[in-house]
C-alpha cells in the first residue's frame, strides 16, 4: 500500500516524437535532475528524505506537446516544483521541442492528482 506521505519523482516523455530508446532515456535523465534540483531549492526535506527513502521514480507518457505543457502548467501552478526539457535539436528532434518533464520528488498525493490517468512508458 501506497502511503500518503510518499515521496517520489515523475518524469513525463511525449510519446509523438517516436524518440530512440537512448534519447528517451537521456531526457528522462535530464527531467530527474533538473526537477530534483527544483525540489532541492524548493524544500530540501523533501528533496533529503526521497534521496534516504529509495529514489522512487516512474516515467509516464503523454501524446504531444500541447498534453505535456497543460501538465507543468498545473504542476507550477499548484507549486510542485518541476522543470520541462527542451532539446537542442542535436540528434532526433527539432530544437526547442519540448520532450520530458520532471515533476519532483514531492508527495505522491500531489503528483498523482494530475498524473494518475496516464500510462507507463
Amino acid at each position: 500500500m501506497i502511503s500518503v506521505d510518499e515521496i517520489k519523482q515523475v518524469m513525463v516523455v511525449r510519446s509523438d516524437l517516436d524518440m530512440g530508446r537512448g534519447k528517451a532515456a537521456a531526457q528522462v535523465a535530464h527531467a530527474s535532475l533538473m526537477s530534483y534540483f527544483e525540489t532541492e531549492r524548493a524544500d530540501k526535506k523533501i528533496a533529503k528524505e526521497w534521496l534516504d527513502s529509495g529514489e522512487k521514480k516512474i516515467v509516464l507518457k503523454v501524446g504531444d506537446e500541447e498534453a505535456l505543457i497543460k501538465l507543468y502548467n498545473a504542476f507550477k501552478y499548484k507549486g510542485v516544483p518541476c522543470a520541462l526539457v527542451s532539446d537542442a535539436g542535436l540528434t532526433e528532434v527539432p530544437p526547442g521541442s519540448k520532450t520530458a518533464l520532471g515533476i519532483g520528488p514531492w508527495r505522491s498525493a500531489e503528483i498523482d492528482q494530475f498524473t494518475k490517468g496516464l500510462k507507463l512508458l
